[in-house]
């Protein structure tokens, strides 16, 4: 088993709390940026992104504050990873700061980054941010 590394990056959003919630709460809101299909039932998340699918466990979420899943893939292995959305208000320019926090193997850990470009460009696009 590789060991997984933990990254994280920042973006900035010209945009609201109330739409970057709409994204990140809802599989409907997922669906339009991060996965072609989200399914829900209880707190298990299915993506679906061109006939494949993956699920997480929704391991946290508050409103204006915060989205967190496991992998389920990870956490049958006993890893201890997650993928978490954080994001606030800044006070001083009034735009949204959405933190990401991800892992990756090493040899992984270029591609995983450059996917989580590509999907909060996607984020951005959906948003008009």
């Amino acid at each position: 088993m590789n060991e997984k590394l933990k990254f994280e990056q920042e973006y900035i959003f010209k945009t609201s709390l109330n739409a970057l919630n709409n994204l990140l709460m809802t599989p409907s809101g997922l669906s339009e940026w991060f996965a072609d299909n989200v399914n829900v039932k209880d707190d298990i998340y299915t993506f679906i992104w061109d006939g494949s699918m993956e699920q997480a466990r929704l391991i946290s979420a508050k409103h204006n504050e915060h989205i967190k899943f496991q992998w389920l893939e990870d956490e049958e292995e006993g890893l201890k990873t997650y993928v978490e959305l954080k994001y606030k208000v800044d006070p001083m320019t009034k735009e949204v700061i959405l933190n990401l926090t991800s892992f990756a193997t090493k040899d992984e850990m270029e591609e995983v980054q450059a996917y989580w470009e590509s999907t909060i460009e996607g984020l951005r696009m959906t948003l008009g941010a």
